[in-house]
């Protein structure tokens, strides 16, 4: 059974990568206020011959 090798890494390969990772991880990002992330505003326009009491509903519900 053989086994694999990884090929070496040199301290010049890994200083490189270490800039790099630094340049693109090396600070975060701008923070955002907790208001600037919710928006409020109804889901939709409130239908106000929805909410009317109609008492012959039933009637149109169930028998017609």
């Amino acid at each position: 059974m053989t086994q694999r090798r990884e090929p070496r890494e040199s301290a010049q390969d890994t200083a490189e990568a270490a800039v790099l990772r630094r340049a693109r991880f090396g600070s975060l990002p701008k923070r955002i206020r907790p208001e600037d992330t919710v928006e409020t505003r109804p889901a939709t326009t409130p239908d106000p011959a929805r909410d009317t009491y109609n008492p012959d509903e039933w009637l149109i519900r169930y028998c017609g």
